[in-house]
């Protein structure tokens, strides 16, 4: 099905079933999510995408009367292993949301509240890693004369990099983007992909997305989901010229969903 071995994969789902209630929404998923590269998850609304994506950091769990059957490891370990706290799993996996959600602080406090939590409390530290992260967001040069402003104040394009900048703060191993760019306007879209494109060799990115362009032009990898199940993965440009399967030919081309 797909050809992975020239990158080590950071997540492996094997066999992994989810149920909301009776509703079978996640069927036998096979994935692997490799290091230091942009896999884009893509398919239809309502094929298991977001749910996917949420329960690689556990955060489906949240949702009442869900099951789940299979395993997904994060460098080796069993993520759903009871003595791993899910506060781990998070601290090591970012995850920015299709709406911006930047906390009601101020932006600097946005940047350091992951910092804060793990203890940090040097003041010159602090100030380094949130102008590194604000950097690597591509924010730095438009926030660094408001930084104790509220975060609100900034764009929608703006706060989704502000986000991610949060994300990096903590230094993730992997960090999951949900619809990270469907509400926002091109110009932000771009800054937002250039940014993905500029961090994806520090950091290992899963992103779902409707876009078809966009998945063809940020990711290594794509993931094809349609009705809970992959339906093909692989290397991104044979996803989108030479697809194996009829279903992903007739997606990408806009036949259905």
């Amino acid at each position: 099905m797909e050809n992975s071995n020239w990158k080590k994969p950071v997540y492996e789902t094997n066999g992994l079933n989810l149920w909301y209630g009776s509703s079978h929404a996640l069927k036998n998923i096979d994935l692997s999510i490799n290091e230091k590269e942009v896999t884009a998850i893509i398919g239809p609304s309502g094929c298991g995408k977001s749910t996917y994506l949420k329960t690689l950091n556990r955060m489906v769990e949240l949702i009442p009367d869900v099951n789940i059957s299979g395993s997904i490891t994060l460098k080796g370990e069993n993520i759903f292993d009871k003595s791993i706290p899910v506060e781990m799993i998070r601290s090591k996996v970012g995850m920015v949301f299709q709406k911006p959600n930047p906390f009601p602080k101020s932006i600097y406090e946005n940047v350091a509240f992951g910092l804060k939590i793990h203890g940090i409390r040097n003041k010159s530290l602090l100030d380094r890693i949130v102008e590194e992260s604000l950097q690597k967001a591509a924010l730095w040069d438009e926030v660094k004369d408001r930084l104790h402003k509220s975060a609100y104040g900034l764009s929608g394009g703006q706060q989704q990099r502000l986000c991610i900048a949060r994300c990096l703060a903590v230094d993730p191993e992997v960090i999951l983007m949900d619809e990270p760019t469907s509400a926002l306007d091109p110009v932000s879209t771009h800054k937002v992909e250039e940014l993905i494109n500029s961090i994806k060799n520090d950091v290992t990115i899963a992103i779902v997305t409707h876009n078809m362009q966009q998945a063809s032009r940020i990711s290594d990898r794509t993931a094809f989901f349609l009705n809970g199940e992959i339906i093909e993965c692989d290397q991104t440009t044979t996803i989108f010229n030479n697809p194996s399967d009829p279903l992903t030919n007739d997606y990408i081309n806009g036949r259905f969903g």
